[in-house]
């Protein structure tokens, strides 16, 4: 792995060496045209991440790149979406695959037309079925499982997993893999579902959960929108004797890890799922390169109180 990021970083070089810019292009060299459509918001904070480093990419690789999300989590307006930009003859495709059912028309259609997909963050195990190049995130299984064993090691023997997006399938996964990992252990675990788009409510689940089983002593939140809730209910219910860990990161969380309120963070490194596609189409365009790994892991890893400080420096700068 260490020498696949060594050639990435090498053909970056070989990308970016000649590039025009948009101001500088002359009329004989066309700008490579590349459209994100992700099922997550670019004002979430998560999201907005992955956007800034396509943005930064493409300014480095002399590409144009266009980001856009459904409103809400929508999988029959990201498939309007996908067809939209099909219809605009992009360079490239980059997509996020939370339902890959729900989406495979739409894929589909894409790869009929010749257009070279990259897959990011959800759905990676569908990747290349549905015609992509290849997929950069990591195996969310695998993320929840990890995360299952660092809470079982911590003590945690009766624990809920909340899921604030049921039926996205990445988020399924994270759950199923946590669950499995507290299962071998002999814990045991709940699944709590809550509402993304309120987090009010979302507390006040979380709370009547805990008040109504006071055994459980570890919660798992899959992402932002799901901690922040988990966070106001711990400080309510004032119970010191659960461990708390999550998904992703936003300042908040990162807040919370350095005071000690979440154990760790796991940590997929949204930035390289914006960034690594837009290299990628412009090397397989340019220079007719094409990596031999079906996948690029961007993850998991841990973010924890000794390591926060630094992170906390690059969150403000927008790229973590």
């Amino acid at each position: 792995m260490r020498c696949l990021w060594i050639s990435l970083l090498f053909v970056l070089g070989v990308v970016c060496g000649g590039c025009a810019s948009d101001d500088d292009a002359g009329t004989d060299t066309p700008i490579l045209r590349f459209v994100f459509v992700t099922h997550g918001q670019a004002s979430d904070p998560f999201w907005s991440v992955v956007q800034r480093g396509a943005l930064d990419a493409a300014q480095h690789t002399g590409t144009r790149v266009l980001y856009q999300a459904p409103e809400s989590f929508d999988l029959v307006t990201m498939s309007q979406l996908i067809d939209a930009a099909l219809a605009s003859q992009p360079d490239g495709l980059v997509v996020s695959i939370p339902d890959a059912d729900a989406l495979e028309a739409a894929l589909m259609s894409a790869r009929e037309a010749g257009v070279p997909i990259v897959s990011i963050n959800s759905g990676g195990e569908h990747s290349q079925r549905l015609g992509s190049l290849l997929h950069v995130g990591q195996s969310e299984y695998e993320a929840g499982y990890q995360g299952g064993l660092r809470l079982s090691a911590m003590g945690a023997t009766n624990a809920l997993c909340i899921n604030q997006e049921v039926g996205n399938l990445a988020l399924d996964e994270r759950c199923r893999g946590f669950t499995d990992a507290l299962e071998s252990q002999g814990s045991s675990v709940e699944m709590l579902a809550v509402e993304l788009g309120d987090p009010t409510e979302s507390t006040q689940r979380i709370l009547a959960a805990l008040r109504s089983d006071p055994s459980i002593d570890a919660l798992m939140t899959l992402g932002p929108t799901g901690a922040l809730p988990c966070l106001r209910a711990l400080e309510e219910i004032d119970n010191p004797g659960i461990n708390f860990a999550t998904f992703d990161t936003s300042p908040e969380i990162l807040n919370a890890i350095e005071s000690g309120a979440i154990l760790f963070a796991i940590d997929q490194q949204q930035y390289m799922q914006g960034y690594l596609p837009v290299v990628l189409l412009a090397l397989y365009h340019r220079n007719e390169n094409l990596l031999a790994h079906e996948s690029l892991q961007t993850g998991p890893g841990f973010i924890i109180r000794s390591n926060v400080g630094r992170l906390k420096e690059l969150t403000a700068r927008g790229t973590r």
